[in-house]
């Protein structure tokens, strides 16, 4: 049997990974708890969804689940992690398509820069009491948050 050519080895490769990409896409998304010292969690109002969201976005390609969590957090609260973002888990929000995945990850070391000046995308970024969460928190986000503070282990889906 004749060996195949590298640069025929890497072109079939790469030919390969864009048929996977084209035909399996996935998306996927990070978002944070970020939890105060005083009990506290920060949520998000967006421009264009209702409801109360744990702040996050999508995954950029070539970009870590840390960094978008850090990015999104910056631009979305005004938020610097100052120790790690400790993953919760990772679910299948088969609201949105069957295949949106979200990593959500546990923030308990930060600090901010400024309170959030309202923007195109975000209307409103405040923390509210974990016991006293607005009414219009999304349901996804309830169930998030009573997995961290209650130490559940978390589902496959959103």
């Amino acid at each position: 049997m004749e060996r195949v050519p590298q640069p025929l080895r890497r072109l079939a490769g790469r030919g390969l990974h864009l048929y996977f990409r084209l035909r399996r896409g996935m998306t996927l998304g990070a978002r944070a708890a970020v939890l105060s010292e005083a009990g506290e969690v920060l949520l998000v109002r967006h421009t264009y969804t209702p409801g109360w969201h744990l702040p996050g976005g999508g995954v950029e390609p070539n970009e870590t689940l840390v960094d978008a969590i850090a990015k999104e957090l910056r631009e979305e609260a005004n938020i610097a992690l100052t120790g790690p973002a400790v993953l919760h888990g990772v679910f299948l929000n088969r609201h949105v398509s069957d295949r949106d995945h979200v990593a959500v990850f546990v923030v308990r070391a930060f600090t901010q820069t400024a309170v959030k000046q309202p923007d195109r995308e975000i209307a409103e970024a405040r923390f509210f009491p974990l016991s006293a969460l607005p009414d219009k928190t999304t349901p996804g986000t309830r169930r998030r948050l009573a997995e961290i503070i209650d130490a559940m282990p978390p589902p496959a889906e959103w």
